[in-house]
């Protein structure tokens, strides 16, 4: 009998200063990496094991195939609803904010969706100057709720409004001047720009990098334990309706022709 199908990959490396680097790789690319049930279980389990590993300094989210991110398995949405793939994704988000270790976005390629809701609960999001970001939930009938738990506070208001209700897809330097991404660099630097990121953190003690990453995430972590499960609720509410059914059925439809 074979086992599940790996969609996410952990890789611990040790660097001569003896700290440790895992990097977590979402491996769906044939669906994306659209935030599948077995994609979102396998990502939160392979950050705990990070996480829970006291040699790892630095967590890099990446990425294979063309696309970091499209967002929620729309699928499985329009076949099973999304009570629980909502409040799954609100979980992946708190576990990302709430982990000891530092987590850095590594975003080779586009995003959309609910993926945005992974790159904003890094602590640092770097991305490269091709990638293109949309909130695309309003013109499916639905709307960006559970990622607004990490991507609201890493927005200005008015930068939010636009994003949100005009969905239009915006590239990676507006995606850092509005504060959703921390940093675009040229494609080719990327790699050299994420190692950078890890090679920093990575002289910093374990200790040091806990509190400071619990001082920074506190309000944020606050919020997801506040409203994560009433935009749980909305979002679930949303997936299930005439609307957004027809809105997704339209789109799979699109996608398959």
């Amino acid at each position: 009998m074979t086992g599940p199908t790996e969609l996410v990959h952990l890789d611990v490396s040790v660097r001569s200063d003896d700290a440790s680097v895992a990097v977590v790789t979402l491996d769906s690319s044939a669906n994306r990496n659209a935030l599948s049930k077995a994609l979102l279980q396998q990502l939160g389990d392979h950050l705990d094991a990070a996480d829970a590993d006291p040699a790892v300094r630095a967590v890099v989210v990446a990425a294979a195939g063309p696309v970091f991110c499209a967002g929620a398995d729309m699928v499985e949405a329009t076949s099973g609803g999304m009570e629980r793939g909502a409040r799954d994704i609100v979980a992946l988000q708190r576990r990302i904010v709430a982990m000891g270790t530092p987590v850095v976005a590594r975003v080779h390629g586009p995003v959309r969706a609910g993926g945005l809701g992974i790159v904003s609960a890094c602590d640092v999001a770097i991305s490269a100057a091709s990638v293109t970001y949309a909130f695309t939930e309003v013109r499916l009938g639905l709307a960006p709720a559970v990622i607004s738990l990490t991507t609201l506070p890493r927005l200005t208001a008015r930068a939010a409004s636009e994003t949100f209700l005009g969905g239009e897809t915006f590239d990676a330097a507006e995606a850092e001047r509005i504060g959703l991404v921390t940093r675009t660099v040229p494609d080719a630097e990327l790699e050299a720009a994420v190692q950078s990121v890890v090679d920093s953190w990575c002289q910093g003690s374990p200790q040091g990098l806990r509190e400071t990453k619990a001082l920074l995430n506190s309000p944020l972590l606050r919020r997801i334990d506040e409203l994560g499960e009433q935009v749980a609720v909305q979002s679930a509410r949303l997936f299930g309706s005439d609307e957004a059914r027809a809105a997704m059925h339209a789109f799979l439809d699109r996608r398959s022709r």
